[in-house]
């Protein structure tokens, strides 16, 4: 288990790196441009859920593609993979970053309030209960997850931002390399009997 943790860490941290980079770009933007708190807001309330519904896809496509299970199961397992784990992604980690920058940050927890965040979820994990090999391109999962911590950053923390662009980088990877990988590959096998592992080549094109 440790290993396929630490080779799927490996492989999916260039992928992370490049989203990291995009990230700070777009925080570059944002705040030399003055961008009102309310467009970073709308920016991270479409980027988060779509997060959600992506994880929510891959985590249950790739639990029942090895293992048929009843729906309640399914459900259970695509829901907490996909909000617990986007909610840490996207919002926990990005407040205890700013808190330890010294900035100055809102906690929010998203899929409390705003609940038609859960419908979404519900939506990913119906498409991957029926629909077991989805090709969904990590790279673009790993951007949607990058930006919603990056406009969790500008929407409800308020600092110096440029002269933290280095640290922001560091926990914008970090926010997104350890919990995608979780979400998508090492959460679902947890269920998964041993012997059932998908082999390496299958497990990347069910994730991607």
């Amino acid at each position: 288990m440790f290993k396929r943790i630490a080779e799927e860490l490996k492989e999916h941290a260039p992928f992370t790196a490049l989203g990291a980079v995009s990230g700070i770009i777009i925080m570059v933007v944002v705040v030399l441009g003055n961008v009102p708190p309310h467009i970073s807001q709308t920016a991270f309330y479409v980027a988060h859920p779509l997060h959600v519904m992506l994880s929510a896809l891959v985590t249950t496509a790739m639990y029942i593609r090895y293992r048929k299970a009843k729906i309640w199961v399914a459900v259970l397992i695509g829901w907490t993979g996909s909000i617990g784990v986007a909610t840490i992604s996207d919002a926990m980690i990005p407040y205890l970053s700013g808190t330890l920058l010294n900035a100055h940050m809102e906690f929010h927890v998203p899929f409390i309030e705003e609940w038609w965040i859960n419908f979404l979820a519900l939506a990913g994990i119906a498409i991957g209960y029926w629909k077991q090999t989805t090709k969904i391109p990590h790279f673009g999962h790993v951007l949607v997850s990058t930006w919603a911590s990056l406009f969790y950053f500008t929407a409800f923390g308020v600092a110096d931002w440029i002269h933290l662009l280095p640290y922001v980088f560091l926990f914008l990877f970090l926010s997104v390399w350890i919990p995608c990988c979780t979400s998508d590959i090492i959460y679902p096998l947890l269920f998964v009997r041993k012997g059932q592992e998908l082999p390496s080549p299958e497990r990347q094109e069910i994730a991607s």
